[in-house]
This record gives structure tokens, C-alpha cells and sequence, in this order.
């Protein structure tokens, strides 16, 4: 009979035990959810709910215990029922949550339950000890002196105590007493503390008040430790990621990283082996956690972006060619039209209703939700270190930037091609103007990171040792378009301030004004700043000095006939032989080309970084160039200069 009750008994808590808890569960997310809300409202309910507090507190610890250990180890499945599927919790995270949220209350506003509890054990507690004591029969003088001296102690606390920041509460001796008091009262054929069920009751409601001022840490450590989880690994990573893949659930993310902070607790002074193992654990996970939320935040940000610039490209001049062509097509009234119909930019904005989510409302969404989780504390301890969610967001946007930027160039060295200034610099607006965004989620500095990223892509690499937008461009200017001026296929074009394109016939045309007009280089300046336009002049002038280097090799081969030159000008005939004598006279005058290219280029160059500087910095502009009118001695210009390329 007791093994069938005992069957039964095992065949009904498999049954139901699994949805019993899940429902409690549900009971208490809701709970501790509202019981935040008005504590956090009115912390002052801390001190006379304190109980309710720890009681929820550890009954949500009671149930994740309950379910790590069972998910780990399921029990047989029964029939038809879903066992498993109750032992897998995706609203885990929002418990988990609300519970380090009531943690961090109780921490926050300790003072309120100290001065709340010392109030209550001078002015209640311990008058109605002193009451007890006269109308109760204890057996012993030490037993009287025992409570006496609970009751004297009491008596004497003060509020004043609780704003003394050098006084130290110190109630485990009251406590002891209290302990002694049981076993004396509690031994014996006739124990008194049996017939005195008040005075424990009472004792009992002094001892935990005592916690409360004296001990709040360690109550929290005992209500709600989570750092069992710390042997659950694999449960553990798994309901992160979990709750990383559930967007209702990213906001409460952030409860996994606190819990590796309760690590240390679960370390015991008889097994110090282990501590070492627990501690490299705990580093490591909750460095794996954070890395993690700010690469699922970095991967949303960076397809807003990437969506940004596609809806920034359709702005550009370039697009509506095909809708001028189409309008003028229906001038010419052809026989059979073609109906082309070309989507706006901006249709995209319009909505039929606004239950009709987007996918960037839905990633927007996402974003918000994963933000609030990393910017919910500025720092987590674990052990002896300490872990700023924020920074490594800021990480990761930087290092994506940087990649974006590098992208964005489209440089490609098969086919020399490479993206105009102007559309390149409207893109890395629209990429800047969401990361500007982000500062509304997260309390980050983005300056920061334009400032990191954009300086390191005026130089010639980056941090990673990479090619900057500087490097790209400067190459391509020097190595593919001045090259192919020299070579006749383009010219200067001192009217329109640009180099012109002189394709021949049949030839695939190469816009040379798409790239150096003044529109594109004043974008260019932008782009790299003094320091990229001060690298790129650097290339140019390398280049001049390696003609004129050549220019002098000519010059000395045809030493002997130039001074004979110089000296039979006045006499033709002799003059004519002379030149028919020289060598190499057609390199001289194509490298003499070359340099007046480059020079043109390069005061092209110069006037746009004037102009962009004049736009940006009118003051320190118009300063320099006083200077630079005023400077007296060739020495006072040197530092003119200097003062101009620091500046």
C-alpha cells in the first residue's frame, strides 16, 4: 500500500510539478515587477515591506533552483505530456531581472531600512521587551541578565547612529545571546520557553530587525544567490542566447552579466583548489556576455546604416536622370511608350497603418531594447575587476566604422576604380547621423569615436594597420588619374578649375571632371582634412622631385652640348645642329608635362582645402592669413608655416 501511494504520489508530481512551477513563475515575475515599480516610487516602503521583499526575493531563487536542477536532470517522460517544454523558460530573463533590480533597491536605499529598524527596535522592540521581562517567570539569574542586556542594547540606538558614517553596527553578540537564551530555556523535563511562546515570537522579531541594520548584505547573499549557476554552465550560456534571439526578452538581458558577480559567493574556505577555477569562469562569462550584446547591438546599428546610405544614394542628382528622360520620351509622343514607373525617394515614410510593422521599426525596436540593457549600469564587479558594458559597445562601433569607411571607398585596383568624393562623403554622413542616434539609447560618446576613426583616415594606415580613405584616394590621384593625363587622355581645364576628359572614339569614356571638379575635391577636403591633403601633397611633391631628378640625368648627359647651346645662340646654323644632336628631348618635355600637371592638381587641391577651411574655421583662417601677410623675415614665415599645418 505505501509503495503504491508512493508510485502515485510520483506519477502525479511528474505530471503536474512542471506547469505548477511555470505558473509560479509567471506569478512571480509579475510580483517582483510591480513590487520594483513601487519601491523604486517610493523607497520608503523598503523598511516596513522588507520582509515581503526577501520573501520574494527568495522564492523566485527557490524556483530557478528548482528549475536549473530539473532541466539538468529531467525526470522520465509520462505519456503524452510535455515535460520538457515546461523545464525551458524563455521569460527566465525578465525574473532574473526584476530580482537584481530589488537587489540593487535594497543596496541603494540601505540607509532608509537601517534608520527604519533602529527607529522601530528603540521605540517599539524594546519597550515591549521591557515588558516581558517584568511579567515573565525565567528560571535563572543568568537568564534575566541575558535579556536585560537584549533589551539595554536596543534601547540605545539612535537615527543619529545611522548618519555617523565612522559608527558600525555590530548586533551578532545580541544574537548570540539570543541563541544562548533557547538552549537554556528550551533544556530541562520542563521547558520555559515552550510556555513562552510571546517572548520567542518577540525575540525572534528582534533578532531579524537586527539583521536589517546590521547584516543587510549577507540577507541579500541568503535570499538571493544566484551563483549556483556557476555549475550549470552550459544552461547558463544557453538561456543567453536565448534570450539574445528573443527581442521581447533583450532588455533583460543584462541579468546574466550581474549573476557572474555572485560567483564568489559559492566559494568555500574548505575547497580553495576551486576558487581559482571559479574566478577565471566568472571573467571569462561575463567577458563573453558583453562582447556578445555589443556585437548583436554593433550588427543592428550597422544594417540601419547600411539601410541610411542605400536611402541616402536615392537622394543623390545622379537618380533622377531616368525620370527626365522619361518625361522627355512623352514630349516626343512615341507610337508605343513604355510605362515606367520609378518608386521615389520617400514613399518609404508613407504607412496605411501603423500596426504594420517595418523591418526597420522592428530593428529600431530591437535596438532600443538591447540599448536599455547596456546602458542599465555603468559598471559590473566581479571579483577584483570591473566590467563597463558601455565601453565595449564603443569598441565595437569604433572597429565598424573604421570598416564601413574602408568599404565605402570601393577601391578597386583590377579595374582603378573608386567611389566619387561627393558620393562617398554623403554616405558617411548618413552612416554618422545613425551613430548620433545611437548617443539617445545609450549614454556613449560618439564624438569620440568619429574623432578616433576619422583622424586615423586622414593618415596613411589605421590603427589595424589597414588602408585609409587617405592612402585610397592619394594612390588613385597619383598612380591612376595623373597617369593618365600625362598620357593625353586628359587635359587641363583652366576655365572650368577641372581636368577634362578627351575620349576618343569608340574608347570607354572616363569623366575626369566626375573626380575633379570643384564640388568633388572640396568633398575630398572634407573627407581627409588637413592631414590627408598634407599626405597627398607629400605624394605629389615626391613624384615632382623624382622628374626633376630624372630632368637633371638629361640635363648632365647633355652636358657638353647645352653650354655649346648657351654659347652659339646667335649663330642658327650652328644652332640647328646642335639640337639635332641632343637626346632624349621628347622625355624632357613630356616630364616637364608631367610636373605642371601635378602642379595644377595640386593648387586645384589647395584652393578646396582653403575653401573648406574658410567654411569651417573662418576665424582661425582669417587669423593665419593675417600672419602670413604681416611676417616680416623669411624666418617669421617659416614659423607662419608651421603654425598653419599645426593648426
Amino acid at each position: 500500500k505505501k509503495v503504491g501511494e508512493v508510485k502515485e504520489c510520483y506519477n502525479t508530481a511528474v505530471t503536474t510539478a512542471a506547469a505548477n512551477h511555470r505558473e509560479r513563475r509567471k506569478f512571480l515575475r509579475t510580483a517582483l515587477k510591480e513590487l520594483v515599480l513601487i519601491c523604486s516610487d517610493q523607497p520608503g516602503l523598503l523598511g516596513p515591506k522588507a520582509l515581503f521583499v526577501f520573501m520574494g526575493l527568495c522564492f523566485s531563487r527557490d524556483e530557478i533552483y528548482w528549475l536549473l536542477r530539473h532541466n539538468e536532470n529531467p525526470p522520465p517522460r509520462q505519456g503524452k505530456v510535455k515535460l520538457q517544454e515546461d523545464l525551458v523558460d524563455r521569460y527566465l530573463p525578465e525574473l532574473l531581472f526584476h530580482m537584481e533590480e530589488l537587489r540593487s533597491l535594497v543596496r541603494k536605499y540601505s540607509q532608509v531600512i537601517q534608520r527604519y529598524y533602529v527607529q522601530y527596535l528603540a521605540g517599539y522592540d524594546a519597550v515591549a521587551l521591557a515588558q516581558m521581562i517584568q511579567n515573565t517567570a525565567v528560571t535563572s539569574e543568568e537568564d534575566n541578565v541575558l535579556l536585560s542586556s537584549i533589551c539595554q542594547k536596543i534601547s540605545e540606538l539612535s537615527v543619529d547612529n545611522v548618519e555617523d558614517p565612522d559608527h558600525v553596527f555590530d548586533f551578532l553578540g545580541l544574537r548570540l545571546d539570543w541563541g544562548r537564551l533557547q538552549s537554556y530555556l528550551s533544556s530541562g523535563k520542563n521547558p520555559v520557553l515552550a510556555q513562552q511562546k510571546d517572548l520567542a515570537a518577540l525575540l525572534n522579531t528582534v533578532s531579524f530587525h537586527t539583521r536589517m541594520v546590521d547584516n543587510l548584505d549577507e540577507m541579500i547573499i541568503e535570499t538571493s544567490d544566484l551563483s549556483l549557476f556557476c555549475f550549470y554552465s552550459k544552461f547558463f550560456e544557453d538561456n543567453f542566447q536565448m534570450c539574445l534571439e528573443f527581442p521581447a526578452q533583450n532588455r533583460f538581458i543584462i541579468a546574466f552579466p550581474l549573476i557572474c558577480g555572485h560567483f564568489s559567493n559559492i566559494t568555500n574556505e574548505l575547497c580553495p583548489e576551486e576558487r581559482i577555477h571559479i574566478r577565471e569562469r566568472s571573467l571569462s562569462v561575463i567577458n563573453l556576455f558583453l562582447d556578445e550584446m555589443s556585437k548583436e547591438a554593433k550588427n543592428i546599428i550597422t544594417t540601419v546604416c547600411d539601410e541610411q546610405c542605400t536611402l541616402s544614394d536615392r537622394l543623390l542628382p545622379k537618380h533622377c536622370a531616368p525620370m527626365i528622360a522619361q518625361v522627355v520620351n512623352k514630349k516626343k509622343r512615341d507610337k508605343t511608350p513604355k510605362k515606367l514607373e520609378f518608386e521615389k525617394p520617400g514613399w518609404e515614410s508613407y504607412r496605411k497603418t501603423r500596426e504594420d510593422l517595418t523591418t526597420m521599426d522592428k530593428l529600431h525596436m530591437a535596438l532600443t531594447e538591447l540599448c536599455y540593457a547596456i546602458n542599465y549600469c555603468a559598471t559590473i564587479s566581479v571579483w577584483e575587476y570591473t566590467f563597463a558594458p558601455r565601453e565595449y559597445l564603443h569598441q565595437h562601433l569604433e572597429t565598424r566604422f573604421s570598416r564601413a569607411l574602408a568599404g565605402m571607398v570601393m577601391y578597386s585596383p583590377e579595374t582603378s576604380e573608386i567611389a566619387k568624393p561627393s558620393e562617398l562623403l554623403n554616405s558617411v554622413k548618413a552612416y554618422m547621423n545613425v551613430l548620433q542616434c545611437v548617443e539617445n539609447y545609450v549614454n556613449i560618446d560618439i564624438t569620440r569615436v568619429f574623432n578616433n576613426v576619422l583622424l586615423q583616415q586622414t593618415q596613411q594606415s589605421d590603427s589595424a594597420g589597414e588602408p585609409t580613405i587617405a592612402s585610397r584616394y592619394t594612390q588613385w590621384y597619383s598612380d591612376v588619374l595623373l597617369r593618365r593625363v600625362s598620357a593625353g587622355h586628359i587635359c587641363f581645364s583652366n576655365t572650368l578649375r577641372s581636368f577634362v576628359s578627351l575620349s576618343a572614339e569608340g574608347a570607354i569614356p572616363f569623366n575626369a571632371e566626375e573626380f575633379t571638379d570643384p564640388t568633388e575635391l572640396r568633398s575630398l577636403a572634407e573627407l581627409l582634412g588637413p592631414y590627408g591633403i598634407k599626405l597627398l601633397n607629400e605624394t605629389l611633391m615626391w613624384h615632382i622631385q623624382s622628374q626633376v631628378t630624372e630632368l637633371r640625368k638629361l640635363v648632365l648627359l647633355n652636358k657638353e652640348i647645352l653650354i655649346a647651346l648657351r654659347t652659339n645662340f646667335d649663330k642658327p646654323d650652328i644652332m640647328k645642329e646642335l639640337f639635332k644632336r641632343l637626346q632624349n628631348v621628347d622625355s624632357v618635355l613630356q616630364r616637364m608635362t608631367i610636373i605642371g600637371v601635378i602642379l595644377c592638381f595640386r593648387e586645384l587641391i589647395q584652393d578646396a582645402l582653403s575653401t573648406q577651411l574658410e567654411e569651417r574655421i573662418p576665424f582661425l583662417t582669417s587669423s593665419i592669413k593675417d600672419f602670413h601677410c604681416h611676417a616680416g623675415s623669411p624666418h617669421e614665415s617659416s614659423l607662419v608655416a608651421e603654425l598653419a599645418c599645426a593648426s
